[in-house]
């Protein structure tokens, strides 16, 4: 069974711009956008920094360095330098709360 943890509130995220947050050690992206909230893991596969500090489109977060891009769906890369995908948490959204569970990847 997977505990989630209140990470945020709806009103902390702005739209397309990811928010880094840690729960349980775990460093994570929060990204509000198109009309949903994911949480990715917050380090790159390819050239370990934090996806966070990048920009986010068609869902979609584009590490700043090398310019890889992950889904926030599935945490796969669609584009080099990365290969390797970056885990991906199930969000549960109660009330204004925001609810992330690093302990079961989805």
């Amino acid at each position: 069974m997977s505990e989630f943890v209140k990470v945020a509130s709806l009103g902390e995220l702005e739209e397309d711009t990811p928010k880094r947050v840690e729960v349980d050690g775990t460093p994570v992206s929060i990204v509000r956008t198109e009309g949903e909230v994911f949480a990715i893991n917050d380090i790159c596969s390819h050239a370990n920094v934090s996806l966070s500090e990048g920009e986010v489109e068609n869902c979609h977060i584009e590490c700043w360095l090398h310019g890889s891009s992950f889904d926030l769906r599935t945490g796969k890369p669609d584009c080099l330098p990365a290969t390797q995908p970056v885990p991906v948490y199930p969000v549960k959204i109660e009330g204004d709360d925001v609810l992330v569970s690093v302990t079961q990847e989805s």
